[in-house]
């Protein structure tokens, strides 16, 4: 289920956001204290982002500058602002689309389904941009700055598994029939000892705790 999170500090439209998005096949998540936005985004590890120009204590504006700098993560802006300067500068910022209240609910639903639908398509490139690093799917390795770490074919696939459901627990036997469904045949100990692997790899990178185990449900990757 992909995760949707909403940044809007309008309890009843926001609230509102997330029955609809629930209703209709999304995880979605809201903020309701604005003193850490951009930590409380980041840490959400989100699929799509639906974030308000006009927040307490912050500028959503500002906020996707910033977060552009750590994730390519798609991001939805929402305004009561009829502006096409503020369009403008929020497209300069990486905006993906930008949408002006009120709006047609069931419209932006075709615009997140559209976004969500290109981003997942875009899992198969060679190089996967996951913000604190980069995994890198034609050399089988994983990037941060001018380092990186050399992947087995095993660890790859765990990895694109991982990434592919970023700030979700996956549990080890979505991970084994993942590494089935691709020819790779693998076991409960087998899949422990590949994860201890990259994650001394990831610490090469001081990339500590990346990935959490989550006791008695699996692993969640937080980027």
């Amino acid at each position: 289920m992909q995760k949707i999170l909403i940044v809007e500090d309008d309890e009843k439209l926001r609230q509102e956001l997330q029955t609809f998005l629930v209703r209709n096949g999304y995880d979605a998540v809201g903020i309701e204290q604005f003193d850490d936005t951009l930590r409380d985004i980041l840490r959400v590890g989100a699929d799509l982002i639906l974030l308000d120009i006009n927040l307490p204590n912050a500028d959503g504006e500002y906020l996707l500058k910033e977060l552009r700098k750590e994730s390519d993560v798609p991001v939805i802006m929402i305004t009561s602002r009829d502006n096409e300067m503020d369009e403008l500068l929020s497209m300069h910022y990486g905006a993906d689309h930008y949408v002006t209240k009120p709006f047609n609910t069931q419209i932006l639903l075709a615009k997140i389904m559209a976004i969500l639908k290109r981003t997942s398509n875009a899992m198969s490139q060679e190089k996967i941009n996951c913000g604190q690093f980069v995994l890198d799917i034609s050399k089988s390795r994983i990037e941060k700055s001018e380092k990186w770490v050399e992947l087995t074919g095993n660890e790859l696939k765990i990895m694109k598994c991982l990434v592919k459901n970023k700030g979700n627990i996956v549990s080890r036997d979505d991970i084994m029939n993942d590494l089935w469904d691709s020819d790779s045949f693998i076991d409960d100990n087998t899949l422990t000892v590949n994860m201890t692997r990259i994650r001394k790899k990831l610490e090469e990178l001081d990339l500590q705790d990346v990935i959490a185990t989550k006791r008695g449900q699996g692993y969640i990757l937080y980027v």
